[in-house]
């Protein structure tokens, strides 16, 4: 086990019945990084964060959490959870909900400056039961901040927001990290790992299949889009070499190449009228889609940027 690293499983296997749910998995948490746990429903993102937690034990391997077992209360201390299913006294206050998380810690914040530093002072006296789902994440944000933590895992934690609160979180989240926290995210939505995240690991199938910066996930996708204006046909673009597909769409044609610098060069010598030119690379969208649909043939390695077979 590294030292460096605050939360780490190291070739942890765990089961449930037939079911793998992780595979051998190695994974870590750095200092002062926002860390995106990304894949689809059943990679083992949810097993993953509960063994780092001690809210379960591993079959085979080991977790450790802030240099010790996760099951020990001085480690539980360093950590702040906002999990995606929570239930809470529906009958308590807002304020008296975040009273009682700060009492597990040795030097919380107090109650009114986590309330203020979620935006969720107007909240305090309402009962929790009477919130809206995306008011109860942002009380759950609170909670998940006021013990200091030095690290936190974060599921899910702007479902239920409208954008503007959503935008809001992000930047707190920033704020987090550029004051040391480090942070375990896992979303559905790609474009917030790809605004917010340090680093990025894709599981699938119980397995770490890609890890590195955002940059580095998204070189997996050997193309990238043009799109244009032009009075040249889509069928003899589709033609040119390295042109993968071309289509039109509200008169502009859309093209995607895996040479997109060949294709642009092509279409100044043979219009020499192309105007409304956009280049676009992939997107973590793009990156993370093409590496769920074939696992077993894609590895990313981080730093390195090397692609295996």
């Amino acid at each position: 086990m590294s030292n460096e690293c605050l939360a780490e499983l190291s070739g942890v296997s765990k089961r449930y019945g037939s079911v793998v749910a992780l595979d051998g998995m190695d994974l870590q948490v750095r200092p002062g990084e926002l860390l995106s746990v990304l894949g689809p429903n059943g990679a083992g993102k949810s097993t993953a964060i509960s063994l780092m937690l001690g809210l379960q034990q591993p079959d085979k391997g080991e977790a450790r959490l802030l240099g010790q077992s996760p099951l020990t209360l001085e480690a539980r201390r360093g950590v702040g959870v906002m999990m995606q299913d929570v239930a809470l006294s529906p009958e308590l206050r807002v304020h008296e909900q975040i009273e009682l998380v700060a009492s597990y810690y040795p030097d919380p914040l107090s109650p009114d400056d986590a309330m203020a530093m979620t935006h969720t002072t107007a909240l305090g006296k309402r009962p929790y039961g009477k919130l809206s789902g995306g008011q109860k994440r942002q009380v759950q944000f609170a909670m998940a901040v006021v013990g200091r933590p030095r690290l936190m895992f974060l599921d899910e934690p702007t479902v239920g927001l409208d954008l503007s609160s959503r935008e809001a979180m992000w930047a707190m989240l920033r704020e987090l990290v550029h004051a040391g926290v480090s942070i375990v995210l896992t979303t559905h939505y790609l474009e917030e790992a790809e605004w917010l995240a340090d680093r990025v690991v894709v599981l699938a199938k119980g397995r770490v299949i890609a890890a590195g910066t955002v940059s580095e996930i998204r070189a997996v996708v050997g193309h990238k889009r043009i799109a244009c204006s032009t009075s040249l046909s889509p069928e003899l673009i589709a033609s040119w070499p390295s042109v993968q597909s071309v289509s039109l769409e509200r008169g502009r044609l859309q093209i995607v190449a895996g040479d997109a610098e060949i294709v642009v060069k092509r279409l100044a010598v043979e219009d020499s009228d192309f105007r409304d030119l956009e280049v676009h690379r992939a997107g973590l969208a793009e990156a993370f889609t093409e590496l769920i649909q074939e696992p077993a043939q894609v590895l990313i390695h981080e730093s390195t940027q090397e692609v295996a077979s």
